[in-house]
């Protein structure tokens, strides 16, 4: 049974399936795109691994870089020439530059033996791999590793297990730990996950199993990078989105890498984050000075350069973290707050101000006096609140507008009166909520906005907390909700750099559900993925009072100051 979570799941995560058979199917049936010769090698427990091998012209040995991928070396069987030809051109950028490029299908996927379980064998794989492309006569016996999302996955994989040829990886929008990715706050991503999963056709029972997974175990911790990267010896330049499902993997890695990594990684790494998404952004928001397509261009081949060639190019005297500040950005009304600062690290210094919620539905930097304030609203799991936007990965996401969502009362919105000068964040946001609920466990959701002058409300960040998660995800920590009782509850919205301009309110709106975002919770309190139970009405209450000042928590910077 564990496997066969573990192969749904992978499903999931990696939104691309496989079997042995199709496998099998694929091995007589390879076209190659230009350019490329197949090769194999072996893993340590004796499956075959196909790969797509890119070498530049003229005489070698040179240096490697290597991509292991779910997405097929090939190119789907239906792949049309002209898609053929985007992966010759993709290889074509790495050997114009004197590199063989190394394109290998994981195992289970495409030309590659064994059982595809998404990332479950990438560590060991990623390290042999590693291995056998320094061992080849093309090469010179140094390697790089680069890929974005799953292929970041795998490439972090490799990095943990520490392969004595591994120089370097360049990593783009990549999560540090999948559980707290994939179930933020406990709650799972439904339309993400579940929703795909059932596109394909997934039995209830597995369903059922992958909804029951929140708690923290052994066979999560052993891909966790927060488990693991401390073994990751090489430099890493990760490349993450402000509005990505993934925007906590790159910031988390590099804070750690860069200030308590082992000997090797430890102030060699870099940043970059830039204002996108995991696909198009949706809405009235656009950001023209952030060129996505350069990610994977210049920069990555100057970061190869310096690490696999020792080129002088002047990188690492660079500073180490580059981020776009965000600020005004309707369609046709791009401010010039909106630019690309550099700092020495992540976060920049800033000062925690907290911005307390009121009983006028404001929010001020005033801590309140009341003896008690509070507002209660009823959360009907048949009636969720509709998602609009997010860090999404499979329907509209980014920065839409808010007021989608129309009045009603288990939707609360909280703003500072307008700006009278500009109020400019970097770093980690978060809110402290106390609350309540009058059964053993509920959800609640916060949405940071920026709400401009003609009323558009602009979704910047948002997150979950499962109450009986409060505590932690280890299974000594899940802990039910007291009827009634208020409760601190802290909720992690994940970084962003932010100028929320004179003349706009910052808000924060409170709710229960954000559906088909997020699983909605029946308030019951039973086993997670069982649903045995009716859902019940849940009556929720938020607390703004002296005694329970609910809060949310900025990161502000002063980047004018003297």
């Amino acid at each position: 049974m564990k496997r066969h979570w573990l192969a749904s799941l992978a499903l999931a995560l990696a939104l691309a399936g496989g079997t042995a058979a199709t496998v099998q199917a694929r091995q007589a049936a390879a076209t190659l795109p230009a350019g490329a010769v197949e090769a194999f090698m072996t893993t340590r427990d004796g499956v075959r691994l196909a790969a797509n091998v890119y070498k530049p012209e003229g005489a070698g040995p040179w240096p490697v870089i290597l991509s292991r991928t779910p997405y097929l070396k090939d190119g789907r069987p239906d792949a049309t020439p002209q898609q053929r030809a985007g992966l010759a051109a993709q290889a074509k950028r790495y050997t114009d530059a004197g590199y063989v490029y190394v394109l290998q299908d994981v195992r289970g996927k495409g030309r590659s033996a064994g059982f595809y379980a998404a990332f479950e064998n990438d560590i060991e794989d990623g390290s042999d791999a590693v291995e056998w492309a320094a061992a080849q006569p093309w090469s010179n016996g140094k390697v790089g590793i680069t890929g974005g999302s799953a292929l970041g996955i795998t490439s972090n994989a490799a990095a943990m297990a520490a392969p004595p040829h591994l120089q370097a990886a360049y990593v783009v929008v990549a999560p540090y730990d999948r559980l707290k990715n994939t179930y933020l706050g406990g709650v799972l991503k439904e339309k993400d996950t579940l929703g795909w999963l059932k596109g394909q056709g997934t039995s209830e029972d597995v369903l059922d199993t992958v909804r029951a997974r929140a708690v923290d175990d052994v066979f999560w911790s052993r891909g966790a990078m927060s488990v693991n990267r401390k073994y990751i010896r090489i430099p890493i330049y990760n490349v993450g989105g402000w509005y990505d499902i993934f925007n906590d993997g790159n910031v988390s890695n590099f804070s750690w890498l860069q200030n308590h990594g082992a000997k090797g990684a430890r102030g060699n790494q870099k940043l970059l984050m830039g204002p996108f998404g995991h696909g198009e952004l949706s809405g009235d928001l656009a950001y023209p000075g952030f060129d996505r397509l350069a990610l994977g261009g210049e920069q990555e081949i100057r970061w190869f350069d310096h690490w696999l060639k020792g080129a002088d190019n002047g990188i690492m005297d660079e500073p180490p973290v580059s981020y776009f500040m965000m600020g005004a950005a309707r369609k046709g009304a791009f401010s010039p707050k909106n630019r690309l600062v550099k700092a020495a690290n992540w976060p920049p210094a800033f000062r925690e101000v907290r911005y307390y919620l009121g009983e006028d539905r404001g929010l001020s930097t005033r801590a309140p006096n009341a003896g008690e304030a509070k507002v209660s609203y009823r959360f009907d799991p048949t009636k969720p609140v509709p998602t609009v936007g997010g860090a999404n990965l499979t329907f509209e996401r980014g920065p839409m507008d808010q007021r989608a969502i129309p009045a009603r009362q288990d939707y609360l919105r909280f703003e500072t009166p307008v700006l009278e000068s500009d109020v400019v964040v970097a770093g980690p946001v978060s809110v402290d909520l106390y609350a309540a609920t009058d059964g053993p466990d509920t959800d609640f959701m916060v949405k940071l906005v920026d709400v401009y002058p003609d009323g558009y409300e602009a979704l910047i960040l948002d997150a979950p907390i499962r109450a009986r998660y409060r505590g932690g995800r280890m299974p000594d920590e899940v802990e039910p909700m007291i009827p009634g009782a208020p409760t601190r509850l802290t909720i992690d919205l994940w970084n962003t750099a932010q100028t929320f301009e004179k003349g706009h309110r910052i808000a924060l709106h409170v709710t229960s559900s954000n559906s088909p975002r997020f699983e909605v919770n029946p308030n019951t309190g039973e086993a997670a993925g069982s649903r045995k139970e009716k859902p019940r009405v849940a009556v929720n209450t938020v607390y703004f009072d002296a005694s329970r000042p609910s809060a949310l928590v900025l990161p502000v910077i002063y980047p004018d100051a003297p």
